[in-house]
């Protein structure tokens, strides 16, 4: 029951480090499955699904504990192919255990996964693509049984670029006998990440950033150490963050070239943005422009992760702007959130158009999901009088103490606990 409680009307500024990943430690995490050993993983951020992880890996057999921006997992003593229903209700990224565990175990048993309720996110395509690699799954109510005596290389046409099923597919495929050839697949940056990951361990796999990967089956893997990215929707929140209140701060330990999309829509809003190595300066001295039309799209476009930010700050824009959401059906949850604080914002089918107001004011509001959580938190930044976020555990599971990073720019902002 805790609780984002902020004073708005205060410019952030200074310099703030971007912490790891969350979506590219996730599947490394699950990676660390496949072979038994010691791994140690540097740069991952402090976040519950990150907790949730190394929970299931525990009960895997593992060994996991994490210090400071610092995990090391010990995966030799994995006994078990079967994650816990609760453990699996938690989190969806979950999932990602299933290639992992089909390639060391030959067997896997999952449930339907949980996560943030953003829309219909169906597993098939992850299923589609084991059974392509030779698995046999069984589905009896919740429970989803995968086996395999041995996986072999096929090639996979996904129907959508799917981050979750390109990873799952990737780490079923790297001891599998034989080539993948994985096409229509996701580019996220993050699959860059977890490519590169699997490499150090001994894969060879190559094409991770385009829409073809090629996995080419190696007979085993070594442990390794590796570095996670840096998170680019938390640097996407934090450069809004920014810019809606008028401020001027610097996000360092960054890579900008995973941002270009979302750097390109704040400059068509008048945002000052610049880029010195793997540092990002934002200011907004003024008010914010409309910007006509952003169609949400897998990467390289504009993400669907940073879309209620965005659209934040288009609502205090000087203008109409037009936002298209075309990944998830279920991600304008937070507009109602918006609209009691005094935005003008009328949705249609999967749609909204933002006529900008001249001020956001101060309101008790419920983060419905993970992204929605923290568009209200920027509006709270930049609104009249006091705002308190509600269900904040959902802000949690992708931001490593969001409050502790806003007070340190000059937020007033302060957790507090029923």
């Amino acid at each position: 029951m805790e609780k984002l409680v902020i004073e708005g009307g205060r410019s952030l500024s200074g310099a703030i480090q971007i912490h790891g990943a969350k979506n590219a430690a996730l599947p490394i995490l699950a990676a660390c499955i496949m072979t038994g050993g010691t791994y140690t993983l540097g740069n991952v951020p402090s976040l519950l699904d990150i907790d949730v992880m190394l929970q299931i890996l525990r009960a895997l057999g593992c060994r996991a504990e994490q210090q400071g921006e610092f995990i090391t997992v010990h995966t030799r003593t994995a006994h078990s192919s079967h994650i816990p229903e609760e453990l699996m209700g938690q989190m969806r990224s979950s999932i990602f255990l299933m290639g992992p565990l089909l390639s060391r175990f030959g067997s896997v048993t999952v449930y339907q996964p949980g996560g943030c309720a953003i829309g219909d996110r169906k597993i098939d395509l992850h299923l589609r693509g084991l059974q392509a690699l030779g698995a046999n799954i069984t589905e009896t109510g919740n429970k989803i049984v995968c086996t395999a005596e041995r996986l072999r290389g096929a090639e996979i046409m996904l129907d959508l670029p799917s981050v979750g099923a390109t990873e799952n597919i990737m780490m079923a495929a790297v001891m599998a006998e034989g080539v993948t050839s994985l096409y229509n697949a996701a580019r996220e940056p993050e699959i860059q990440d977890l490519q590169n990951f699997l490499n150090t361990m001994g894969a060879d796999i190559i094409g991770a950033g385009t829409d073809t990967i090629t996995i080419k089956g190696v007979p085993s893997l070594i442990p390794c150490s590796y570095r996670i990215i840096p998170d680019r929707i938390v640097a996407g929140t934090f450069l809004v963050a920014a810019a809606i209140t008028k401020g001027s701060i610097s996000l360092e330990r960054v890579n900008p070239s995973h941002l270009t999309a979302v750097i390109h829509i704040l400059r068509r809003a008048g945002v000052q943005i610049i880029i010195d190595g793997d540092i990002i300066h934002v200011s907004n001295p003024a008010r914010a422009k409309a910007v006509e039309r952003i169609v949400t799209s897998p990467h390289p476009a504009f993400p669907t992760d940073l879309q209620s930010q965005v659209m934040v700050l288009l609502s205090l824009a000087d203008g109409l702007s037009i936002m298209k959401e075309t990944v998830f059906e279920g991600r304008f949850k937070h507009v109602d959130e918006l609209s009691r604080m005094g935005a003008d914002i009328r949705v249609d089918l999967n749609s909204a158009f933002i006529r900008g107001v001249p001020r956001l004011y101060g309101a008790t509001v419920e983060a419905t999901d993970l992204r929605a959580g923290a568009a209200l938190v920027i509006a709270g930044l930049a609104a009249h009088g006091t705002t308190t976020v509600e269900q904040i555990h959902h802000i949690d599971r992708g931001y490593d103490r969001i409050e502790k990073m806003l007070t340190q720019l000059g937020a007033s902002i302060v957790r507090q606990y029923a």
